[in-house]
């Protein structure tokens, strides 16, 4: 039977998914737990039973870290999860993680063949339920060497250095642990998980699922050493002299500004910051955690991702009475993911479209009052395939505020690359990476935020997969 003949087969209540169930948008914009309650056993069975098993599965290659889709599926039909999980976790040691804040909508879902005439199955959703079945399960944490494959021995006693402890570098060193190589991660900070830490909200990404995937990678024999600032602590050369092979993971942590009149002025934040006060710092648990996080009753966000859709939906947690996301195009434009941007207007957040901030206004003591914006027009498209954003002449507004947020994107951490003048870098500060991973110098690979800027958790957490096989193809 033809695929398009099999979509017909389906009957007429498996055409549309299974929705996830959030809370209440009046009840969670007063605290930080997280907003989906997520699939109970009977959902997540029947959702599974969706999947049609396709021969030449085309989800799986929408996957960046190829996971067995159809696989892990059949599973989850079948009822056992613990099977799921061991399916999901031969390829990605991240399945809580991902299945929250990967844009399955644009990979693997996108690329399911039952969405060609119906809802496509909703692969996030059973990866979220099975590694939540498997962390609520008396069985959990489940033991490393189930996981770790024929290959264990292959790699043994060749020590691999991993910069950062973020979703490319745990990813690459998950891997490189599974083929038996002595993995040391060194993370800059304090707090294990990088921007999955610092740079996502809880109630979006609860820190204590990141907390339990970064133990699981460190079951499988990886060392984990913080406060260890590479660039300082060590130089590149230095490491070298210790490991076979070093992958740079090291992110995406420097923030972007306009450059336009009243940025320096007292409440206006980069995104970067904020999130990190909030995230890291715990500025969301003020006055039990001693990190205050000042905030005005009218904000708004510059910017139109996820981390603008972030930042926005904290402030309204934060107190905030009116929060606006202004954007230079339309909604249709916005990179942000659909749910995201949903979640934001159910609470609240006001949206002005083709709207641009020019210059902040400040009072006498030096504190943000205004901004004062312009309304934008779309002539051509640009190089990212968007149309261009033009400003419209005489169009300028005032819009009195207390608080900005600049979430317009994060350029990669500058350190190594000034420390290491022989690493080659893009003008924009991204290491230069072939399609393996390795970079300018022999034996050094890189991935993830410091090689495209700032991206996706699943594309990050690829190009760890993707290093951590030409590592062990080199050395292995």
């Amino acid at each position: 039977m033809s695929v398009v003949g099999r979509i017909a087969e389906q009957s007429m209540d498996n055409q549309n998914r299974n929705k996830m169930i959030n809370r209440p948008a009046a009840e969670r914009i007063k605290d930080f737990q997280e907003v989906p309650i997520g699939y109970t056993i009977e959902q997540a069975v029947a959702e599974a039973k969706r999947c049609l098993k396709c021969k030449n599965a085309q989800c799986v290659k929408g996957c960046p870290v190829e996971v067995d889709i159809p696989g892990f599926l059949t599973h989850v039909a079948n009822g056992d999860f613990a099977a799921a999980v061991k399916k999901i976790k031969e390829t990605n040691a991240l399945p809580a993680i991902c299945g929250r804040v990967c844009p399955q909508e644009e990979q693997c879902e996108l690329k399911c063949i039952l969405g060609i005439k119906h809802e496509s199955v909703a692969i996030g959703n059973l990866e979220r339920f099975v590694a939540d079945w498997e962390r609520a399960s008396p069985l959990s944490p489940p033991t490393s060497d189930s996981f770790l494959g024929a290959n264990r021995k292959v790699g043994a006693g060749v020590r691999i250095a991993i910069i950062g402890s973020g979703p490319a570098g745990l990813t690459c060193a998950g891997d490189l642990a599974r083929q038996g190589y002595a993995v040391t991660i060194f993370e800059s900070l304090h707090v294990t998980g990088g921007v999955l830490s610092y740079g996502i909200p809880e109630f979006r990404l609860p820190k204590a699922i990141v907390n339990l995937e970064v133990e699981y990678v460190k079951s499988l024999g990886v060392e984990i050493q913080t406060d260890m600032l590479i660039g300082n602590v060590y130089s590149i050369s230095e490491l070298l002299k210790e490991f076979r092979a070093v992958f740079i993971g090291s992110g995406a942590g420097l923030p972007k500004f306009m450059g336009i009149p009243g940025e320096n002025l007292g409440g206006v934040y980069s995104a970067n910051e904020y999130l990190f006060r909030v995230n890291m710092m715990k500025g969301w648990q003020f006055p039990e955690q001693l990190t205050p996080v000042k905030i005005g009753k009218r904000v708004a966000v510059v910017g139109g991702g996820n981390v603008a859709m972030d930042a926005a939906r904290v402030s309204l947690r934060l107190g905030a009475a009116e929060v606006y996301v202004l954007y230079r195009r339309t909604h249709h434009e916005m990179p942000a993911r659909k749910e995201e941007i949903e979640r934001a207007v159910e609470e609240g957040i006001q949206f002005k479209m083709l709207a641009l901030p020019i210059k902040y206004l400040g009072n006498e003591k030096g504190a943000l009052v205004a901004a004062e914006c312009i309304v934008m027009e779309l002539g051509e498209p640009d190089a990212s395939g968007r149309r261009r954003p033009v400003e419209k002449p005489g169009s300028n507004f005032i819009l009195p505020l207390d608080t900005v947020i600049v979430a317009i994107g994060n350029s990669p951490n500058p350190l190594i690359p000034l420390r290491t003048p022989e690493l080659k870098t893009e003008k924009w500060g991204g290491v230069i990476v072939t399609a393996g991973g390795s970079t300018s110098l022999p034996n050094v690979y890189a991935g993830g935020d410091i090689v495209r800027g700032a991206a996706t958790v699943i594309s990050a957490m690829g190009d760890g997969k993707t290093a951590a096989k030409a590592i062990h193809e080199q050395l292995g």
